[in-house]
């Protein structure tokens, strides 16, 4: 998939979460859902605190901080499909574990828009990027900058779904 492409797509993703924010009863937001793990409050958190690590190390790829390493096939499939194994239930990897936290709803929404603007900063600079210079994902292996690009749009789709199921147990 062309940059150009996920970036759209990115930005629509992120509109879809501003406007699922705006709809979500303040109360609801931090309550832990009927069916048990993370609140509202605690998705946004993690997906927007990852998204931002996540495009810091596309940075680190534009400005040359990678390393020459081969990306595993399993990865080139999950990034070809734009999803995860379906029914897989994934949890943080260890390095991130603990980052997850309940915010306010406002802070989600700032969250957003920090997350937008910089988007729009990276992205500016993708087209530098070398793409045999990659960095380590936790779980996933060296990841170029466009490939880090096309994993933050498959994660925040993942979560969108996530945000879908707390809905349907309030």
């Amino acid at each position: 998939m062309r940059n150009s492409s996920v970036f759209s797509s990115l930005k629509d993703i992120s509109a879809n979460y501003y406007n699922f924010l705006r709809k979500v009863p303040e109360g609801q937001f931090q309550l832990t859902p009927p069916i048990g793990g993370w609140s509202y409050s605690e998705v946004y958190a993690h997906i927007f605190d990852i998204s931002l690590l996540t495009l810091k190390e596309v940075d680190n790829c534009i400005k040359g901080e990678g390393k020459v390493k081969p990306t595993a096939f399993i990865v080139k499939v999950i990034l070809f499909f734009g999803s995860f194994p379906p029914k897989a239930k994934y949890k943080v990897p260890k390095a991130l574990a603990g980052r997850e936290s309940k915010i306010t709803k406002e802070a989600a929404a700032e969250f957003i828009e920090e997350f937008v603007e910089q988007l729009n900063m990276v992205y500016s600079q993708l087209h530098l990027a070398d793409p045999a210079l990659k960095t380590r994902h936790p779980r996933l292996g060296y990841l170029n900058a466009s490939q880090w690009f096309r994993f933050m749009e498959i994660h925040l789709k993942h979560h969108l779904k996530q945000l879908k199921r707390i809905e349907k147990s309030f």
